[in-house]
């Protein structure tokens, strides 16, 4: 029996997308290439339909960095060359890679309730100028600069020369945002969540550096980054499932 061919409609319809976004996806080979009959007409099929809804579960929504981008990539076309196994193993590897960026998340804002709760974050006994404090935390002089011209923090000044001093207050302030960056929060975030604790509200902070304000711009994921990790495991979960549903149909 002759296998029933589909349109370029019924494969964006099947993924809930516009028609030039399938042929866009081809073009990029996140589906197989699709047969044509004399006449120019794509001839697609049921796992050309396959393939295009996993490319818009994986694709869907903000990106939260290059790393989870690139896995996700990778394991989409690695679907369409038809090395189903191939691409679960990958989307596996890349469940992991989400998981252990969220454990990070997760990781530096316990550190940021632990010390908002009044444990100290450094021990420093002399207070340190600039240029010792960006040695000390592994950071440039022009971030703790930034951080500072950014609101994240207000560093003491000696009265007599200007130069700035940081105390174990201020070490450990920076430790926490060090940690925060690094995990993926944007500066955005943490300012917002600083400014909170700094008015006196110390609960909730996992929510206010999550949660943007309503007349807040968001231009990242890392804006709400936990969210967004969150979405992404689950997204990394679906892309799973999707798979096998794939591999069990090429074994009937």
């Amino acid at each position: 029996m002759n296998e029933k061919y589909l349109r370029t409609s019924d494969i964006a319809k099947a993924a809930g997308c516009h028609p030039n976004t399938v042929r866009l996806y081809e073009t990029l080979g996140f589906i197989p290439p699709v047969l044509r009959t004399p006449g120019g007409y794509r001839q697609f099929t049921e796992f050309h339909a396959d393939c295009m809804i996993l490319a818009r579960l994986a694709f869907r929504g903000a990106w939260p960095g290059k790393a989870i981008r690139q896995s996700v990539v990778k394991l989409v076309k690695q679907a369409a060359t038809g090395d189903l196994g191939g691409a679960l193993e990958a989307g596996y590897a890349h469940l992991a890679l989400v998981q252990a960026e969220r454990a990070h998340a997760e990781s530096a804002v316990r550190l940021l309730e632990r010390w908002a709760q009044g444990m100290a974050a450094d021990a420093t006994r002399a207070p340190l100028r600039i240029g010792e404090t960006a040695k000390l935390l592994g950071v440039s002089v022009d971030m703790l600069r930034n951080w500072e011209r950014n609101g994240l923090l207000d560093v003491p000044r000696d009265p007599d020369n200007g130069y700035r001093y940081y105390g174990a207050a201020e070490i450990g302030r920076l430790r926490v945002i060090r940690m925060l960056i690094r995990a993926g929060y944007s500066m955005m975030a943490i300012l917002r969540m600083l400014l909170q604790l700094d008015g006196g509200l110390t609960g909730n902070l996992r929510q206010a550096i999550d949660t943007p304000a309503p007349d807040e711009d968001v231009y990242s994921a890392a804006d709400r980054w936990l969210s967004t990790l969150a979405e992404q495991e689950q997204r990394a979960m679906d892309i799973i499932a999707h798979l096998e549903t794939m591999i069990g149909k090429q074994n009937r």
